[in-house]
């Protein structure tokens, strides 16, 4: 196990909310040596007293519920360095040391490639393990230029790419469900599947991150890897194991038998929007290009919409829609896989029974299956729902990820020709909404966004 980690870019919103806090249930679990370091690196001219005290409001805020020893030790232990990150003598002063290092790239997709070239020049310890963040690029091009420069510094097995929506409980229960269940296997396809939609809609609006978020938009920010991640479970072929090669080829085989869109696809498949002013509960919202720091010129989209279809026998005739939004008018965060109607119902039924659907609550985490039975009254059919919660996971995702880095685990990482794939999937989307073959929609914050594709 690698005993020490190194976090580029430290004082931003990704270490505040998510790092700290999973080292912090790291450290309760026992999953971490007294002898652990982290040293934290940012370009900030601050003491390293100044920096504890930032770890230590971040914790109390976002780790409030670990213990207060827990969260001292961290505070403790944290070092904190002022570099910059594409200076090859600053890094390797900083990776300097006995053993290797995992250096976690908390940083803007734009400064991955000169980050990666002051690792390679910097030498990194034998065994040393490079972490990045999504996005992994821009695009496709800049997406094989990043991988063309990690592999000159470390290993393919030595580059962690992560999502955390691979290390969530619910996600990896997609998997699961159907591959431990004889009941569902047999029917997990276009046979019996009419529709599988995978959504993240939140409430939240920018919260202060125009920084990133106007130059990402929601289909690279969510579409572009989270949910292409969940259709990847959702739609592959039952793997040998779940060892890293034989899930991560699995994996690949789906982003592969993704139909090319063409431009008439992406009017007909694809929507586009940003909000506009308007209330989510007791919370007014300015319209998206109002918003501190946004450049209302660069039409950035707060909501996305794409239908695909995968090319093959298990999956032709079902849809695939991923959906995304911010500033909705509640949140809704799940795979709702809908079944096909029964071909027949008994002689006295004149109604339609509703689609069987099976839904993975992705936050907060649940399960349930929407059925058809009979009702009180004669001949009527009645709803039945069946539900599960699972219990709470030990770690969070992102601990469950940093403890994959640091003990080399790759399974849940994605390699980078499935990071290629991923950007060839969306690259005819994003080229026809740069040329404004799909117009941008607009909404009002708290409601239920655009309209979709089909029209619901």
């Amino acid at each position: 196990m690698i005993n020490r980690l190194i976090v580029l870019g430290a004082t931003g919103d990704l270490n505040a909310r998510y790092l700290l806090p999973a080292l912090a249930a790291l450290r309760a679990s026992g999953h971490l040596a007294d002898r652990f370091e982290p040293t934290c690196a940012d370009r900030r001219n601050w003491t390293e007293e100044e920096f504890r005290r930032w770890v230590s409001a971040q914790l109390d805020q976002h780790a409030a519920t670990e213990p207060t020893e827990v969260k001292k030790a961290i505070i403790d232990s944290a070092r904190y360095r002022q570099v910059d990150a594409t200076d090859a003598a600053d890094i390797a002063s900083l990776v300097a040391g006995d053993g290797p290092v995992a250096v976690y790239l908390a940083l803007p997709p734009a400064i991955f490639p000169g980050a990666v070239a002051a690792l390679g020049a910097a030498n990194l310890p034998p065994g040393s393990r490079i972490v990045l963040e999504k996005p992994f690029g821009e695009d496709l091009d800049s997406a094989v230029e990043l991988n063309r420069l990690l592999t000159g510094v470390v290993s393919e097995q030595a580059v962690f790419r992560v999502d955390h929506f691979l290390a969530m409980t619910t996600v990896q229960n997609v998997l699961g469900s159907r591959l431990a269940n004889r009941v569902l296997e047999p029917i997990w396809n276009s046979s019996h599947i009419a529709e599988v939609e995978i959504v993240w809609n939140e409430t939240l609006a920018l919260e202060g991150r125009a920084g990133y978020y106007d130059g990402t938009g929601a289909l690279k920010d969510m579409v572009q890897n989270h949910l292409l991640q969940v259709l990847c479970l959702v739609a592959m072929e039952p793997p040998l194991s779940l060892g890293e090669r034989d899930l991560r080829d699995r994996k690949i085989d789906v982003l592969r038998s993704v139909r090319p869109l063409t431009d008439d696809d992406a009017v007909r498949r694809t929507r586009r929007a940003r909000y506009l002013a308007g209330r989510i509960g007791e919370r007014d919202v300015p319209a998206y290009a109002e918003e501190d720091g946004v450049d209302p010129h660069r039409r950035t989209e707060t909501f996305a919409e794409v239908e695909l279809e995968l090319e093959g026998w298990r999956w032709s005739g079902t849809t695939f829609r991923l959906r995304t939004g911010k500033a909705l008018g509640h949140d809704r965060k799940e795979v709702a896989v809908r079944f096909r109607p029964v071909p027949h119902l008994p002689f006295g039924f004149d109604e339609e029974a509703a689609p069987n659907v099976l839904r993975f609550g992705l936050e907060p985490e649940s399960m349930t299956l929407a059925l058809t039975g009979i009702g009180t009254g004669t001949h009527a059919l009645a709803p039945l729902t069946l539900a599960a919660r699972p219990a709470p996971p030990e770690l969070p995702a992102y601990g469950r990820l940093l403890l994959d880095v640091l003990h080399g685990n790759a399974a849940l990482s994605i390699r980078g020709d499935e990071a290629e794939e991923s950007w060839r999937v969306l690259a005819p989307v994003m080229s026809a909404w740069s040329r404004n073959v799909v117009p941008l929609g607009e909404y009002p914050a708290g409601s239920d966004g655009p309209i979709s594709v089909r029209g619901s």
